[in-house]
């Protein structure tokens, strides 16, 4: 295995709506990066930019760096499994997917009986921020993991250690339940506002600067009036949080009722739009709204 001490070697698994951008600020940071997608053509998209593509995990294992960002934890488990036996001891495996903190904490200690570190460290910022490499990095992790990690983090955004292996997801998920709550309660100011005669669009102007300031307001408040659902985030995955917020919650014993309710907007939707923007949850309170809706745009839907 390459021990260089200059810049590490990587293995990036997962080429998507997230992942490439990341993998490409990687690249563009001076990092040799060896791609690897389910769907190949999506790793070699990556090759204009110096990318090597790996036809199978196990073929881009062999890395100092091993980045996953991946769909979720099953898919995480199954594809380093798939790797394990071109793993070296001593490589440093960075998860970057959203998972729940139990599965970070069982691939730590099954990646520790080989001798190989682990960090979790998902992400927060969407799309725009992996394009601008100003994602908000949520790490977990040994302090001497963390150290080796962070020159290679910092090319994609602003790595902060919050605890050990498990609490990189922990925070992702304090992240996305204040995202997800603050989604559902900008479309439920934008509807009543609408509903009770005033224009929405103006009171999101009007409050905007006060103390309902927020990037949710800024920006998914405009996709909301503008009815735009392009993702973005999805509200697939942003289902997928909301449960696992509720699991993290029963584990360490607490109850989260608005937290409950939430999980439940967006688990309405997955039937009609598991791919749209996470800011289509005004597309379930409109539905527990007949005859109510935001606006008179057409909906805007992948």
């Amino acid at each position: 295995m390459n021990t260089q001490t200059s810049k590490p070697t990587i293995a990036f698994f997962g080429i998507g709506l997230m992942g490439r951008p990341m993998a490409a600020n990687l690249l563009q940071a001076g990092f040799q990066v060896t791609a690897w997608n389910r769907t190949t053509a999506k790793a070699e998209a990556l090759l204009e930019l110096g990318a090597q593509v790996a036809a199978s995990p196990s073929e881009a294992a062999i890395a100092n760096i091993i980045i996953t960002m991946l769909e979720a934890g099953p898919q995480v488990a199954a594809v380093l499994d798939a790797a394990l036996d071109s793993i070296a001891p001593g490589t440093l495996v960075i998860d970057m997917s959203s998972t729940r903190q139990s599965e970070a904490q069982e691939l730590h200690a099954k990646l520790a009986t080989r001798g190989i570190a682990f960090i979790d460290a998902p992400v927060s910022g969407g799309v725009l921020g992996a394009e601008a490499a100003t994602l908000a990095i949520m790490a977990g992790g040994s302090a001497e993991d963390f150290a080796r990690a962070e020159p290679v983090l910092a090319a994609m955004g602003r790595p902060t250690l919050v605890g050990p292996a498990g609490c990189g997801q922990l925070a992702k998920l304090c992240n996305q339940l204040i995202v997800g709550a603050t989604l559902d309660i900008v479309a439920e100011a934008l509807l009543l506002a609408q509903a009770g005669g005033a224009d929405p669009a103006a009171v999101r102007q009007a409050i905007r600067g006060g103390f309902a300031e927020s990037r949710i307001l800024e920006v998914h408040g405009q996709r909301m009036l503008d009815r735009n659902f392009i993702p973005g985030g999805q509200i697939k995955s942003q289902t997928k949080d909301m449960e696992n917020v509720l699991i993290a919650a029963s584990a360490a014993g607490i109850t989260l009722p608005v937290a409950a309710l939430v999980s439940e907007h967006y688990r309405s939707l997955l039937p009609r739009t598991p791919l749209a923007d996470q800011s289509a949850v005004l597309l379930a309170l409109e539905q527990s709204n007949p005859g109510k809706r935001l606006g008179s745009s057409a909906d805007k839907l992948p």
